[in-house]
This record gives structure tokens, C-alpha cells and sequence, in this order.
């Protein structure tokens, strides 16, 4: 998917905006799991007379700040926004939106405003995941927890405990491992975490926030000599598009990522096209486990 700057998105604006039209502001362009929320949005867009102009906030909060200034005063109807966080504090831009009745829907729910949201049940997610490991004779696990301020994170760690607080396995703060979700820092941060750790210390299974992180550790895994899944299963979270293509095909949670783009453009337009204000719309999407190589049963 090709790069948008704010430039290129302002000089669209300047050309088309007599269209009707929508905007959507993801956080990283080379993340396919963005790639089919956008095919989804633009189906149902389409349907409706509506024109989508997509563009990227590269995980950047100023650069999203400044995209929502730029949709909201250049007659973009409404904005789906996958929300970059760097604290509390920084959500000023979303209660501005709010202040100007101006439509926009939230792909994660975010601490402190009220906004429509269409989100996955990622505790649900998690301690699915995490069941199917226990079941499957894992008793050394450790999350790969994503990064700090997104509710996702949150989410998924509480996921990870509940599943434990439901098992005979008794649940440690050092089973959860903060490590981000972009490919370089997640390839940096576990070839440090198994350097510091003696062969006995080490997981039989790790649960990644997402696919992006899941990929970056099986490459690292495979310079450090460790095996998946023999030495090591690897769970990640999205099922992307290259999750099946990845060395060791990966097992991970099916977001249905469509279907997050579909509702949110439905929920979009709907508070766009109506004549009076309506409440919040809240939507959480069900996943599915997806078992393919990287994963084990250790007890057969």
C-alpha cells in the first residue's frame, strides 16, 4: 500500500472536496491487518455514494493529531481512526471532535472519552489462546505484552491472567514481557530476553500481541538456534495475510479484520447521514484460533 503524506492528503482535499467523502487514518501502512479494515470500509462506503481517502498516522500521535484537524475542516464527512496513544493526556484532538459533533468512529476503545468503537474482545482472545495451551501440556508461558498505552495491550494481559486464575497454573508478573509490536524492536527485544536467560529458564510457549511481533520472534528464535515449534511454540494475533506464509506457519487469532471495516463504515455514515445526534455505538467482534505449524501439544 503506497505511503500518503499530510501533504498529498491536503492536496486531494483541495481537489475533491466537493465529493462526498470519508477519511481513514490507520497506524502503519506495511500492517496487512489494516490492509482488509480498509477493503471493508470502502465496500460499504461505496455502497452509500461515499468516497474513502486513506492515509497513515506511522504510529505517530502528532501526525494523527494533525489528520483529524485536516479531515474536520476540509469537509471530510466522518473519520475511522486506529488511535496512536502516548499517555492519557494526549487525546485533546478526539475531545475537539466531540466539541464539534463532528462523526468519527475508534478502532480501540480509549480510556477517558465516550466515542463509537468497533473493537475485537481481545480478553477473550487471549485467554483462548492461553487455555489451548494449558490443555496442550504447556506449563511455561510468557505474553510478549504490545505497546504500553493501547487498551489492546491491556486487554490482552488481562486475557493472559484470567486464563491462569481459571487453570491450576499460577500466574507470575514475569510472565508478562513488554516488547512493542513493530518487526525491529520485537526482533531486538527477544534475542536480549533469551540472552539473559539460561536454556532451562526459558518458555515452552510464547503469546505474541500480534502477528508483526509473532514473525519478528520466530526470526529471532532461528538465530538464536531455537526451534519452533519443537523447542518453542509461537502463538500470534490477527491472522494476517502472511501468517500462513511465515517460515513456520503461524498459529494466531482470526481477527475478522473485514467484517472491523464493514461496522465501522456502517456505524460511520449512519452518524453522519442523521438529522439528530445519536449516542455512541459500541461493537466487539468475536476471533477464532487458528492451529497451524508453530504450536505443539507437549503432553502426546
Amino acid at each position: 500500500m503506497k505511503r500518503i503524506t499530510i501533504d498529498d492528503v491536503a492536496r486531494n482535499l483541495k481537489r475533491d472536496d466537493q465529493d462526498r467523502s470519508i477519511g481513514i487514518i490507520i497506524k502503519d501502512f506495511s500492517y496487512p491487518f489494516y490492509h482488509s479494515i480498509v477493503t471493508g470500509v470502502k465496500e460499504y462506503a461505496d455502497t452509500k455514494g461515499y468516497s474513502v481517502i486513506v492515509t497513515s498516522s506511522e504510529d505517530n500521535h502528532r501526525s494523527e493529531e494533525r489528520l483529524t484537524h485536516l479531515f474536520s475542516e476540509k469537509d471530510v464527512k466522518g473519520t475511522i481512526i486506529a488511535p496512536t496513544l502516548e499517555g492519557e493526556s494526549e487525546i485533546e484532538h478526539l475531545f475537539k471532535l466531540k466539541r464539534l459533533n463532528y462523526p468519527f468512529v475508534l478502532l480501540e476503545d480509549v480510556k477517558g472519552i465516550q466515542a463509537n468503537v468497533v473493537a475485537i474482545d481481545n480478553l477473550k482472545a487471549i485467554k483462548k489462546v492461553v487455555t489451548y495451551l494449558i490443555n496442550s501440556g504447556h506449563t511455561k508461558i510468557v505474553h510478549f505484552a504490545g505497546p504500553q498505552h493501547s487498551s489492546h495491550t491491556q486487554e490482552r494481559i488481562d486475557g493472559f491472567r484470567h486464563a491462569f486464575s481459571e487453570s491450576a497454573l499460577v500466574f507470575r508478573d514475569d510472565m508478562i514481557v513488554p516488547m512493542g509490536s513493530h518487526f525491529e524492536e520485537c526482533f531486538s527485544g527477544t534475542k536480549e530476553y533469551f540472552r539473559s536467560k539460561q536454556k532451562r529458564e526459558h518458555p515452552t510457549a510464547i503469546v505474541c500481541f500480534n502477528d508483526q511481533q509473532a514473525f519478528a520472534v520466530i526470526t529471532a528464535l532461528r538465530e538464536l538456534s531455537i526451534r519452533v515449534p519443537d523447542d518453542i511454540s509461537v502463538i500470534g494475533n490477527d491472522d494476517t495475510s502472511y501468517a500462513s506464509m511465515c517460515p513456520v506457519p503461524l498459529t494466531t487469532v482470526r481477527a475478522p479484520q473485514h467484517e472491523i471495516g464493514v461496522k465501522s463504515a456502517e456505524i460511520l455514515i449512519r452518524h453522519i447521514e442523521s438529522s439528530s445526534l445519536l449516542p455512541p455505538e459500541r461493537v466487539v467482534l468475536e476471533t477464532e484460533l487458528v492451529l497451524r505449524e508453530s504450536s505443539k501439544v507437549m503432553n502426546n
